[in-house]
């Protein structure tokens, strides 16, 4: 069965543009099913996966403790998977096609208060290279709502700032427009005049956002740089780099902003997953209801 699986992964990569990071997932997760696949008795060709086969490799999920959401998401790609298989002809039938997807709780995203982002935003302190490039990584993020790895993906073609924005590549190659705001602009230029040239070494770099050797700053070095800085303004819980974008499409919503907006900020294909930002300010103003209402 592995070179069915050879040939999809192909597929995702070739014809449908998928990034490596969604192949990685894609090839993990029906790596592990095709191993369970094995272990069964008369399996050697797709025909022979059956639906009840399907069920059983989900309640093996189950029993070893995913969440459902989990089991859905692993679901989603073996559906994929087998209707592949069916449109190249592989397979003449597919096994996934009236199994129910495991249904979960939408978990709300956790986020920064306003307050909290104000003061993480001046954590970086100094007049150094390194804090000036802190400052407008965070500045950027924050007003943006960028995944990491698009903010450290950023290369200098990338930044329209004639225009106040840059441009985002996310999921699938897709690429956005964002505006970036006086702050962050004023302080990504400040960077980039005063702080970029002093980092950049013999080999010259496309990257925004270089290290001290003069490469593009890893997702891994600006998550280790993030917590620092949490724990310097203050914020005793853990901060990773999206709940800066959780926090970035909330505080949107709170002020007034339009949903379809922010979804195109985001690069969500599909507006249903911006609206789990509705969900927390509805879960917030409960909280806040609670507190402080006298018969909250």
């Amino acid at each position: 069965m592995d070179r069915y699986l050879d040939y999809f992964l192909n597929y995702l990569e070739v014809e449908r543009g998928l990034s490596v990071n969604t192949l990685t997932a894609y090839s993990h997760d029906l790596t592990d099913y095709l191993d369970f696949v094995a272990s069964g008795v008369g399996v050697t060709a797709p025909d022979d996966i059956k639906q009840s086969l399907i069920l059983d490799y989900l309640n093996h999920l189950k029993k070893h403790g995913l969440s459902p959401r989990s089991r859905a998401r692993t679901l989603s790609a073996l559906r994929m998977f087998h209707r592949f298989l069916c449109n190249e002809k592989h397979a003449s039938g597919d096994p996934t096609a009236l199994v129910v997807s495991p249904r979960s709780i939408p978990k709300l995203p956790k986020l920064l208060s306003q307050t909290q982002v104000e003061t993480l935003l001046q954590a970086p302190k100094g007049e150094g290279t390194l804090p000036l490039r802190d400052r407008a990584m965070l500045e950027t993020l924050y007003a943006t709502g960028m995944r990491v790895s698009e903010l450290v993906g950023l290369r200098l073609g990338d930044l329209k700032l004639d225009i106040g924005c840059v441009n985002a590549f996310g999921k699938g190659g897709k690429q956005r427009l964002i505006p970036l705001g006086e702050p962050a602009l004023e302080i990504l230029q400040d960077y980039l005049q005063n702080g970029r040239p002093e980092l950049v070494r013999a080999v010259i770099s496309e990257e925004v956002f270089l290290n001290r050797r003069g490469k593009g700053l890893s997702r891994q070095g600006f998550w280790k740089n993030l917590r620092r800085y949490a724990l310097q303004a203050g914020i005793n819980h853990e901060v990773y780099p999206h709940m800066l974008r959780h926090s970035f499409a909330t505080h949107l919503l709170e002020n007034g902003a339009d949903l379809r907006a922010v979804q195109t900020m985001l690069g969500h294909a599909d507006i249903s997953t911006t609206q789990i930002y509705t969900h927390v300010i509805q879960e917030r103003l409960k909280q806040l209801h609670q507190r402080y209402h006298p018969r909250g």
